[in-house]
């Protein structure tokens, strides 16, 4: 089964920013998703910015070792500064490594794909993801979108909020129907959301896409309020109700193992920051 949302993109031709180094930022963006040589007027073509305006945003880069120029003085790829930037970034981003461990071994422990979301205006966001090795699953991957109102960890983070929060979110956003069993109207929604308070767990039962099963907790935070969920996916045809609340103490262990991360990361940096100190008079 290969039902992959869409991610959505930046509109063609826009570089988002509002100043000039936030314009550079965004034109590295584009840049970095390049796997071959680019010029000059290939950019010109894909950004629509002017031809002296992006001339002088390469010139600036080059210079700061982010980007380099090819022997024939047209062609243009990532410099080294920003490789090694990228490789320091993957080689020190602990937190995500020691997330995506957790998330490895709840994979290995429950045999099914779990991931870890966030929510993302009206849309849960996919952080991270390990797959199942079993042949039969569902293709979801970091980076992609599924709705709020018919997604377990959307359900999660709509509990969160007040009913007059979430009443302005869901009154712009169409429940739009994906199954026969999405919610798609709000008093429906509301009551699920009401047992989802009540039990602390919410479920996907075939609402998003037909033969998927999902089961979700939140990161616990201590402010109470959490904007990270970690699910467990798996087609009906191995995981049902029943059988995904045996599964619901693996979940809320690496629910745990999770917010234990991220607090020794919170206090990391609270520790590296260290005291103020004043200027000597």
């Amino acid at each position: 089964m290969n039902d992959t949302p869409q991610t959505p993109r930046s509109e063609p031709g826009r570089l988002d920013g509002d100043t000039p180094t936030l314009r550079l930022f965004a034109l590295l963006e584009v840049i970095a998703e390049k796997d071959q040589f680019f010029t000059l007027q290939g950019l010109v073509e894909e950004t629509g910015l002017p031809k002296p305006t992006l001339h002088r945003m390469l010139q600036q880069l080059e210079s700061a070792g982010m980007l380099q120029r090819d022997g024939d003085g047209r062609h243009y790829s990532t410099g080294v500064r920003l490789r090694r930037m990228a490789e320091n970034l993957l080689l020190n981003n602990t937190v995500h490594g020691a997330r995506h461990a957790v998330l490895r071994q709840l994979v290995e422990e429950v045999g099914e794909s779990c991931n870890i979301t966030a929510l993302s205006g009206s849309e849960v966001l996919y952080l991270d993801r390990v797959e199942t090795p079993a042949p039969l699953r569902f293709y979801l991957h970091p980076g992609s979108r599924v709705p709020a109102h018919c997604s377990a960890s959307g359900k999660l983070f709509l509990a969160q909020m007040s009913p007059s929060q979430r009443r302005r979110l869901l009154e712009h956003v169409p429940l739009e129907r994906y199954t026969a069993k999405t919610l798609t109207d709000l008093a429906a929604l509301e009551r699920e959301i009401e047992r989802v308070k009540r039990d602390g767990y919410a479920c996907d039962d075939e609402e998003f896409l037909p033969g998927l099963f999902c089961l979700a907790v939140l990161v616990p935070t201590p402010g109470g309020k959490s904007n990270t969920g970690i699910a467990i996916q798996a087609p009906v045809l191995r995981v049902t109700p029943d059988k995904a609340l045996q599964l619901l103490p693996a979940l809320q262990r690496a629910a745990a193992a999770l917010a234990k991360i991220e607090a020794e990361a919170q206090a990391g940096v609270g520790r590296a920051e260290g005291p103020v100190l004043s200027d000597p008079d």
